[in-house]
């Protein structure tokens, strides 16, 4: 999937290790761990509790590139 992210810049500008981040949104220090490897995509709920952190807005973190021959679909 090509969702790419921006979340361990954001963690870093706030000084925030894995386990405090996760704290704070309600998950795992492993769940920020896959978020920034993109092992893993957010659901919509998380992505929001991020960008709240942050704030800033879910696309400043998450950002999604439609890969060559992939059909738009709105």
């Amino acid at each position: 999937m090509p969702l790419y992210n921006h979340l361990k810049v954001h963690r870093a500008r706030l000084g925030l290790n894995q386990a405090d981040l996760g704290k704070l949104v309600g998950v795992s220090r492993q769940t920020i761990s896959l978020i920034e490897r993109e092992d893993y995509s957010p659901s919509i709920t998380l992505a929001l509790k991020l960008a709240k952190i942050f704030d800033c807005q879910v696309e400043d973190i998450f950002e999604y590139v439609q890969e060559s021959g992939e059909d738009e679909q709105e």
